[in-house]
C-alpha cells in the first residue's frame, strides 16, 4: 500500500480546509462576532497539520490504486468532519465534541439532520460555515483538489471513484483534472444563478447564500427555525426548481453547454427521475386537497416543494409534513429510498440503480419462463454488463443489511420505532428530517451520544456510498502482505519465468 501518498494526498486536503474556513472567518470579522477566535484556531490547526504532512510525505510516488483511492476518501471526510467541528466546540456555540461531530458531518455529507434546538441561535459566522459545509461537500473536496491542485498522472480516477455517488463514474473529458474543473465550474455557475434568483425575490444577501448552499449541495440546513416557510411563495419556488435541478446528472449540464441538450433530454434516467417527481407530486396534491383544509394552489406548493426537496434529499420544509395524511407520508418514505440521479450532489440510492435493480428483476423473471431465453438489459441505450449489475445487486444487499444493523443498534436508545426507522433512513439516504420525534419541526438532540455516533457513521456511508468506508475499517486493508502493485506482480512474474527459464536450460 502506498502510504506515503495517503498521508500525502490527506494533507493537501487539510491544507483546503484551512483555505475554505477564511470565508467564515471573514463573515464573523464583518459582524463583529467573538467566533472569529474559534475560525482562527482551527484554521491554524489545520493549516498546521496539512503542512506537516504534505512536508513529511512531499516525495511521494503519485501512483494511487484501487484501494488507496478508497481509504484517501474515507480517512479525508472523516479527518475533514472532526476538523470542521473544531470552530463549533472551540468558540462553545456547541460545546459537545459529539454534537458538534453529528452537525458537522450532517453538513459535508449534505444531509441536513441537526442537534441544535434553535438554530437562531448561533453566530452568523457559524450559521455561515454551517450552511457552506453542504456546498463543499455537494461536490466533494477531493474533486475540488482535483480541479486545483496539478497531479502526475489519471491514477486519481480511483480516488474520484470513491468520493462521487453513482453506480458508474467516467470522465466527462480525457483528462481527469478537466474533467473535475468543469464540474465544479457547472456547479459554481448554477449556484451564482440561484443566488441571483433569490436576491430578486427579495432575500437578502446573507439568507440567499446559505440557502443557495443548502439548495446546491442538496443538504437542507435552513437558518431560521422554521426552514423556509417564512418566506415568500415566490422564494419557495425558487428553490423547488433548483432543487430538482442539483439533483440531476451534472454530465448533462456539460451536453447542455455544448449545445447537445436534444441527447441531455433523452437520457433515461432523467426522463424516469422527472416522472417519479411529478407522479408522486400529483399523488401528493390530490391525497392533501381531500383530507386538509389547503386550497389548490398552496396543495401544489407545498407537494411539490417536499417532492422535491426529499427526492433529491435536500430536507428544506415549507410544513410540517409530520402532520401529513399516511398516504402522503408514505409516499415521502418511498421517495426516500430512491434519491437523485447519479452524478447529482443528492443522496439514496440513485434513480439508476433503482431502475437497473428493476430491469434485473425484469430480465430473471423472464427467465424464470423462458429459460433458454437471452435478454440484453441496456441502460441509457448501452448494453449493461453484469460485472455492472452484479455491483448494483451487492450494494443494495449491503445497504439493506447496514439499514437493518442501524436500526437495531438505535432500538438501544428506547425511541418509538418510526423515529428510529425514519431516522436511520434519513440519515442513511442523506435527507435529514425524518418523522416522529426527528421530524421537520423537530431535531435529533434527544438522542445518546452513542446514537449520535451511530447515525454519523450511516451519514458518511450513505454519502460515499459504503464501500470506502468498510474498506477503511477493514484490518485487513493494512496489512502490506496481502497488497501488492501491479508493477510488484509483473516483476514477480517475470522473476519466475526468467528463473524457469534457466532451470530448463
Amino acid at each position: 500500500m502506498n502510504r506515503r501518498m495517503i498521508f500525502f494526498m490527506i494533507g493537501q486536503v487539510l491544507e483546503i480546509v484551512a483555505a475554505l474556513l477564511l470565508l467564515p472567518l471573514v463573515v464573523s470579522i464583518i459582524y463583529h462576532e467573538r467566533c472569529t477566535f474559534a475560525f482562527l484556531i482551527t484554521i491554524l490547526i489545520s493549516l498546521g497539520a496539512g503542512l506537516a504532512l504534505t512536508l513529511s510525505f512531499r516525495k511521494s510516488s503519485g501512483v494511487i490504486y484501487a484501494k488507496e483511492g478508497f481509504i484517501i476518501v474515507a480517512l479525508s471526510w472523516i479527518i475533514l468532519s472532526a476538523v470542521g467541528a473544531l470552530p463549533f466546540v472551540i468558540s462553545g456555540e456547541i460545546p459537545n465534541f459529539i454534537d458538534a461531530f453529528f452537525e458537522v458531518v450532517s453538513g459535508f455529507t449534505t444531509t441536513g439532520a441537526s442537534i441544535l434546538r434553535n438554530v437562531e441561535l448561533l453566530s452568523k459566522g457559524m450559521l455561515f460555515w454551517r450552511s457552506f459545509t453542504h456546498w463543499i461537500g455537494g461536490m466533494g473536496v477531493i474533486v475540488f483538489m482535483m480541479a486545483i491542485v496539478p497531479s502526475q498522472n489519471d491514477r486519481n480516477m480511483h480516488v474520484m471513484r470513491a468520493e462521487v455517488p453513482g453506480p458508474t463514474v467516467g470522465k466527462i473529458v480525457p483528462r481527469l483534472r478537466d474533467t473535475a474543473r468543469i464540474l465544479y465550474l457547472l456547479y459554481i455557475a448554477m449556484s451564482a444563478i440561484e443566488v441571483v434568483f433569490l436576491l430578486a425575490g427579495g432575500m437578502p444577501l446573507f439568507d440567499s447564500l446559505c440557502h443557495m448552499f443548502g439548495t446546491a449541495g442538496t443538504g437542507g440546513f435552513g437558518i431560521k427555525a422554521d426552514s423556509i416557510t417564512s418566506y415568500s411563495p415566490y422564494l419557495q419556488w425558487v428553490i423547488t426548481i433548483f432543487m430538482l435541478l442539483f439533483g440531476v446528472n451534472f454530465n448533462l449540464y456539460y451536453l447542455v453547454v455544448r449545445g447537445q441538450a436534444g441527447l441531455a433530454l433523452k437520457s433515461t434516467e432523467l426522463r424516469c427521475y422527472l416522472l417519479i417527481w411529478l407522479s408522486a407530486t400529483v399523488i401528493i396534491v390530490i391525497n392533501l386537497v381531500s383530507h386538509l383544509d389547503l386550497g389548490l394552489g398552496v396543495a401544489i406548493r407545498q407537494a411539490a416543494f417536499q417532492t422535491s426537496s426529499i427526492l433529491t434529499t435536500t430536507g428544506y420544509g415549507t410544513t410540517d409534513f409530520n402532520l401529513w395524511p399516511q398516504l402522503s407520508k408514505t409516499v415521502l418514505i418511498i421517495l426516500m429510498f430512491i434519491g437523485g440521479c447519479a452524478g447529482s450532489t443528492g443522496g439514496g440510492l440513485k434513480v439508476s440503480r433503482v431502475m437497473m435493480l428493476f430491469a434485473d428483476i425484469k430480465r430473471e423473471l423472464r427467465h424464470l419462463l423462458h429459460p433458454r431465453s437471452v435478454d440484453i438489459i441496456k441502460f441509457e441505450g448501452k448494453r449493461l454488463d453484469n460485472s455492472v449489475l452484479h455491483s448494483v445487486n451487492s450494494y443494495f444487499s449491503l445497504y439493506v443489511v447496514l439499514l437493518m444493523g442501524m436500526i437495531l443498534l438505535l432500538a438501544f436508545d428506547s425511541s418509538d420505532f418510526e423515529t428510529d426507522v425514519t431516522a436511520v433512513i434519513a440519515c442513511f439516504n442523506n435527507i435529514g428530517p425524518g418523522f416522529g420525534a426527528v421530524g421537520p419541526a423537530a431535531n435529533y438532540a434527544d438522542y445518546s451520544w452513542f446514537s449520535k455516533v451511530v447515525l454519523s457513521a450511516g451519514m458518511l456511508l450513505g454519502r460515499l456510498e459504503i464501500y470506502p468506508i468498510l474498506i477503511a475499517l477493514t484490518p485487513s486493508t493494512w496489512t502490506s502482505r496481502n497488497i501488492t502493485t501491479l508493477r510488484d506482480r509483473a516483476r514477480q512474474k517475470a522473476k519466475r519465468i526468467y528463473h524457469k527459464h534457466h532451470r530448463e536450460e
